[in-house]
């Protein structure tokens, strides 16, 4: 039985002393309960390492699906419900951040289900910072890839606890012993195994529980599509372990683990010192059921926020919360456009009366939704850790605060500088204007970044993280828009916003390689064909004002 501490909640006679009134005491004390009930994780991983299957077998196990939708095999099998653009559907990958929320075992869970593609890393980045924990996925035969690093490093900055399932070890894999070893090494984290398993490949039987001394023994079902039940076979200790179906190498490694390994210290855990390690097979259900048990035990609740008053409290009882993601058309039908929000603080209700930080102006909303994937349910109400779908008038940036009461600005959202750039033609004079309003929206989206070229305005340069981001923007302007847009590609490879204005950057002698654009709000951004020609620019005229550049985390000009 999975027991869940409520950390937040307030004791009965701390209520009974507490001075303020019966009804606001009423208030903060369900507001703490709610706030303890609720997990919300992203999944990162590296392409095909599985991550949105598990996504899938997490529903499958809450109730939430009676079959799971599979990934491959899309011609014959249904999509995978945390995929629903119709371009992901195409090509089986996830392309847009998704968010699902579930109930299990008396929990709020909500799920947070990334891009893997590398080309879509700075959605993932700003959708990390909705979350408070992490589920990391790992191949079993690849091991830590280059997108599960760098995902890594994030979590590791915003100081997310990491949760590690290791996938598919129904299939050839690596030594568990060295997938371990690869972890502390690469990622520089303690990894401590919660269970360990029982034969590789074809010859995987199921895990052994360090934990609670048992052996967890699974049978597949049909692609994995039902539930399959756990049969647990307790293991009083390891001197019999042999007699009940444990072979003797694998006896040798849990000793070796027992004498060896760190102990699994939550405090460690929830600063972002240690990882504890699951191995399993999402598609065929091995360890999934009790990966999710463990989950639900070990990942945080909702905790405090940084913000330009200090730190903010998830019970405090006015609402606070922080736009992450911005999508437009998430139904064909409607031309509309939707706010996710991350609630940071108090409780939310269609009644609550919002304020922008940013501009100070009231939020306008026409409706706040809950999400699963591409459908959506009036909320009648919210709380910390929960994500809000605001229908909005096209006034919310990514980034934004919203505020009850008192205005102030939660810490802004990590992102990354472009590597990649494109002009953008558009060869229908004709439909310039649906060009121009379709671009306008994708980059108050941030599904791309759009520069202008004082020289060339009717010819914008795009600027992405991956190649992969100006497939989906020809895509979705010809989909949403009925735009056909020409993509060129450009040398540039690094960018940096200034402080110096337009006017100030042309009485310089800006190197070949070079070309100084403004960004879709009118700031001054540097281009350049390598990172060495901007350094020099901006050592050579310090006037210039570097203000953001590609090699770090920054938030360019809010």
């Amino acid at each position: 039985m999975t027991t869940v501490r409520v950390e937040n909640a307030q004791a009965p006679e701390a209520a009974a002393a507490d001075p303020k009134p019966e009804g606001i005491v009423a208030v903060e004390t369900r507001s703490s309960l709610e706030v303890a009930r609720r997990r919300t994780f992203a999944i990162i991983s590296h392409p095909d390492a599985g991550k949105t299957t598990l996504t899938e077998k997490f529903l499958l196990y809450s109730g939430q699906l009676a079959v799971a939708g599979a990934v491959r095999g899309r011609k014959t099998e249904r999509a995978a419900t945390s995929d629903w653009m119709e371009m992901e559907r195409q090509r089986g990958i996830s392309i847009s951040s998704t968010v699902l929320s579930f109930s299990y075992r008396g929990l709020v869970i909500n799920l947070l289900d990334t891009p893997g593609h590398r080309d879509f890393s700075e959605d993932t980045y700003r959708t990390l910072a909705a979350a408070d924990s992490a589920v990391m996925v790992i191949d079993a035969a690849k091991g830590i890839e280059e997108q599960t690093r760098k995902l890594f490093q994030v979590c590791a900055v915003r100081g997310i606890p990491i949760l590690t399932f290791i996938n598919k070890m129904d299939r050839d894999s690596r030594d568990p012993m060295g997938l371990l070893g690869e972890i502390e090494k690469v990622l520089g984290i303690d990894a401590v195994p919660l269970n360990w398993p029982l034969g590789l490949g074809d010859r995987f039987t199921g895990v052994y529980d360090r934990l609670n001394r048992q052996i967890l023994g699974f049978q597949p079902g049909e692609r994995g599509s039902v539930l399959v039940p756990t049969q647990a076979t307790p293991v009083p200790s390891l001197d019999q372990a042999e007699e009940l179906g444990i072979s003797h190498a694998v006896v040798q490694e849990l000793e070796l683990l027992d004498e060896a390994c760190r102990p699994f210290d939550r405090a460690r855990f929830l600063a972002g010192g240690i990882t504890p390690v699951f191995f399993g097979s999402a598609m065929n259900n091995f360890g999934v059921e009790p990966f999710l048990q463990a989950f639900t035990e070990l990942a945080p609740p909702p905790g405090q926020r940084g913000s330009s008053e200090g730190t903010i409290q998830p019970e405090d009882p006015l609402f606070a919360g922080q736009v992450f993601k911005i999508q437009a058309n998430l139904n064909p039908r409607h031309r509309d456009r939707i706010a996710f929000v991350r609630v940071c603080r108090g409780r939310f209700t269609p009644e609550t009366e919002l304020s922008i930080a940013r501009t100070g102006e009231k939020l306008r909303i026409k409706g706040s939704h809950k999400l699963f994937a591409r459908d959506r349910e009036e909320v009648e109400e919210a709380f910390p850790g929960d994500i809000l779908g605001l229908a909005s008038t096209g006034n919310l940036r990514l980034g934004d605060t919203l505020c009850e009461g008192k205005v102030f600005h939660l810490d802004p959202l990590p992102r990354f500088s472009p590597e990649c750039f494109a002009l953008a033609i558009c060869p229908d004079p004709g439909r310039r204007k649906q060009f121009a309003n379709g671009l306008e929206q994708l980059a108050n989206e941030g599904a791309v970044q759009v520069f202008l070229d004082p020289e060339a305005i009717r010819e914008p340069i795009l600027a992405a993280v991956g190649e992969l981001q100006f497939d989906v923007v020809r895509y979705r302007l010809r989909s949403e828009y009925g735009v056909d847009t020409e993509i060129r590609p450009l040398p540039f490879k690094a960018g940096a916003w200034v402080g110096a204005s337009m006017s100030t950057l042309k009485q310089f002698n800006l190197t070949l390689g070079v070309k100084a654009v403004t960004d879709h709000r009118g700031d001054p951004v540097l281009l350049a064909e390598n990172a060495f020609s901007i350094r020099y620019l901006t050592q050579k005229y310090p006037e210039i004002g570097l203000r953001a550049f590609s090699d770090n985390l920054f938030g360019p000009p809010q």
